[in-house]
């Protein structure tokens, strides 16, 4: 009929799919896969003293508080963070240093996470805030990142409370991201750590770039950089 379009769906085998990615992945002389170019930067060139401020400006960027101390200050300072958000309940992993928690209030209660036994998705939820360390840190794209090594315990443990306070040692920032996976390397292939990139609160936004925060993750998020003695 005139003016009428007409629409044709075409389907392919499974098998006719993948042997034309397999072309398209051929070398020039279909001898294997055409070379992955790899010619980007992967080591960092700031000096210290601005990666570690460029971190901290990235950071900030995501609507995270950084607070910078001295080693000798940590203890003050995880207690007045903690006590200016009103923690009561605070979940850390089984192997966080216990000075860390040396400047706590008694009447704040400190839920070990596997002592004597995993806290439950319930207790994880009910605690009011979640302590723990990093594996390394990203200045460039403001980002800490985990892998359950110590410190940092499960994943859900930094997952469900709605306040995340880090740790993160200034050795412990590096400027790139290639950087960061190089470090992370050992860790993926000797433990099987499952690794966690967190850039800021968790937060989304629906299609009309509403901002929603702690949709997927801790609603809230802060840092203390602590400067290597």
């Amino acid at each position: 009929m005139v003016g009428r379009e007409r629409r044709h769906t075409v389907t392919f085998p499974r098998e006719r799919i993948l042997e034309r990615i397999r072309r398209s992945l051929a070398g020039a002389h279909g001898d294997g896969p055409a070379p992955i170019p790899r010619a980007y930067r992967r080591n960092g060139t700031l000096p210290r003293d601005q990666l570690l401020t460029r971190f901290v400006e990235r950071v900030e960027d995501y609507h995270a508080k950084v607070t910078r101390v001295r080693a000798h200050g940590l203890p003050g300072a995880v207690a007045a963070a903690l006590s200016s958000r009103g923690v009561r309940r605070l979940a850390v992993a089984p192997d966080l240093p216990a000075d860390w928690l040396a400047g706590l209030a008694p009447s704040l209660e400190v839920l070990r996470d596997g002592v004597p036994q995993l806290l439950s998705p319930g207790q994880l939820s009910s605690a009011s805030g979640v302590l723990s360390g990093c594996a390394l840190a990203i200045a460039e794209t403001g980002t800490l990142v985990l892998d359950g090594g110590e410190g940092q315990g499960r994943r859900a443990l930094t997952l469900l409370p709605d306040y995340h306070l880090c740790v993160v040692s200034t050795s412990q920032v590096v400027e790139m991201v290639p950087e960061a996976i190089s470090a992370l390397a050992a860790a993926v292939r000797d433990r099987r750590a499952p690794i966690t990139f967190i850039s800021g609160p968790s937060a989304t936004s629906d299609i009309e770039l509403s901002r929603v925060e702690g949709v997927h993750g801790p609603r809230t998020l802060e840092v203390i950089l602590v400067e290597d003695s």
